[in-house]
């Protein structure tokens, strides 16, 4: 393939994209950048491969931008001020591809179609993915497009996992466990093998911690099971999500509270979490500077969770081996990773303290019986090496 795949990942509060020459034998990354705070004071940031900046400037948007007009100005930008040669084909991040994609897909209407009934299945995610997909076809109708989705890594769990507890009916509609940040997971399972042997092919938990959080149980590389199920809510709390919760208390909210179906999902998506702990903020950086006792109270529940939820999945592999801290908490927090490592001393964790004070890897010590990783994750080469696959 000629020219270079644009990598589009749109979130709720921002754009980050990534630029690869398509005609290396695995697309070889360009420029890699974003624009964040989309819905505040948006920063627009590009750098090269060698981290270099290109750009780095805040927007004169005081009122935020909306996706599609991120996306121009990302698009305009590579054209005009990067010269850069022409986009030969865009990859996406898509949060949700149901029972249907165990693969990355490429788009067409009828698909695209599809991916839209899944919106209520992902709704904080879902749309912008749509939306963005949406816009590069008005600009450039000829131009290919491939969705590489975050729930695909997980179809290797068993039809045992993927259950709950309802009626078969229920099941066979899509009520049913899918998982999420499959992209990043399946981009650390494909790098395991230069980091550590034991990693990639015995028990590993990898730990996304990031405003989105999740672990995943990885067998020989292969999802077995993660703290995700149905939608993007379930599992660890996250920065404004509520992470697992009793299902009574959304009958509760409906029926005692008087809430409505979207004043419930606006409270489990965007005002839980470390935010609804805390009262101050969902950004864990902030909190562990705060001396408020709400802020260590968040921080304190966060990493309970997930030492619990580390427990579980250890019995779903029968046993753990290694763990792999990524994303931006689990790649830049060496207080959380500290404390996660000291509640697994009973598994035989020993942390080199030293070593997860430089966020080098591994954190482990030397005679611990447990391995402990930190793997910058790239979700946005997975999805280049997709499109790159899908198009041939």
């Amino acid at each position: 393939m000629d020219g270079h795949i644009l990598v589009l990942n749109a979130g709720s509060s921002s754009l980050k994209f990534g630029l690869y020459d398509a005609s290396a034998t695995r697309p070889a990354l360009r420029l890699r950048g974003q624009i964040s705070s989309l819905s505040r004071q948006p920063q627009f940031r590009v750098r090269d491969a060698e981290g270099r900046s290109r750009c780095e400037r805040s927007l004169d948007a005081p009122c935020g931008l909306s996706q599609a007009a991120a996306l121009d100005l990302v698009l305009d930008w590579l054209t005009e001020a990067a010269g850069e040669q022409a986009i030969a084909a865009v990859g996406h991040r898509v949060v949700h591809g149901g029972m249907a994609h165990a693969d990355p897909v490429l788009l067409t209407p009828a698909v695209i179609a599809e991916l839209g009934t899944l919106v209520p299945l992902a709704p904080l995610h879902q749309p912008h993915n749509l939306a963005a997909i949406a816009r590069v076809a008005e600009r450039y109708p000829p131009l290919p497009q491939v969705a590489s989705f975050d729930t695909a890594f997980h179809r290797s769990n068993s039809e045992l996992v993927q259950r709950y507890a309802l009626p078969e009916a229920l099941h066979q509609a899509g009520v049913r466990r899918y998982g999420f940040h499959g992209l990043s997971y399946a981009y650390i399972a494909g790098v395991l093998k230069d980091h550590d042997r034991r990693a990639a092919e015995g028990r590993t938990i990898v730990l996304h911690l990031g405003s989105g959080a999740s672990l995943c149980a990885l067998q020989g590389g292969v999802s077995v099971a993660s703290s995700m199920g149905f939608s993007a809510l379930d599992g660890i709390p996250m920065a404004s999500r509520c992470g697992a919760l009793d299902p009574g208390v959304i009958l509760y909210l409906l029926q005692e509270r008087g809430m409505s179906a979207d004043q419930v999902q606006e409270l489990l998506y965007q005002q839980s979490g470390l935010l609804g702990l805390s009262g101050i903020s969902g950004d864990l950086q902030r909190l562990s500077e705060s001396s408020a006792a709400e802020a260590r109270l968040a921080i304190d529940v966060f990493v309970y969770r997930i030492i619990r939820e580390i427990g579980s999945l250890a019995v779903a592999l029968g046993g753990l081996d290694a763990l792999v801290f990524t994303a931006g908490i689990g790649e830049h927090s060496a207080s959380v990773r500290a404390r996660i490592c000291e509640g697994l001393g009973w598994l035989g964790m020993r942390l080199d303290v030293a070593a997860n004070a430089r966020h080098a890897s591994p954190i482990s010590a030397v005679d611990s019986q447990l391995l402990a990783l930190v793997i910058a994750t790239d979700e946005e080469s997975v999805i280049a090496a997709d499109t790159a696959r899908v198009l041939g």
